[in-house]
């Protein structure tokens, strides 16, 4: 039987990603709505009802990288 370990041990919010990068939080957080799980985003909730957008490491290195294809279009 083999068990599935998560690997993922912290995880940054779109607020900080988007501070760290210089960009726009909202713009980076629409850039980012184009990730999947899969991609290194996941959401997280706390008390309230609404969720914050937080990305793994690479989930950050796969929004990098998105986001230079957005500048050449």
């Amino acid at each position: 039987m083999t068990t599935h370990v998560n690997k993922v041990h912290h995880v940054t919010t779109i607020a900080k990603v988007a501070k760290d990068l210089g960009e726009d939080e909202e713009w980076l957080h629409d850039v980012a709505s184009e990730l999947d799980i899969e991609d290194g985003v996941i959401w997280v909730y706390g008390a309230g009802d609404d969720g914050v957008m937080a990305l793994t490491d690479f989930g950050i290195d796969n929004l990098i990288e998105l986001v230079k294809t957005r500048r050449q279009l």
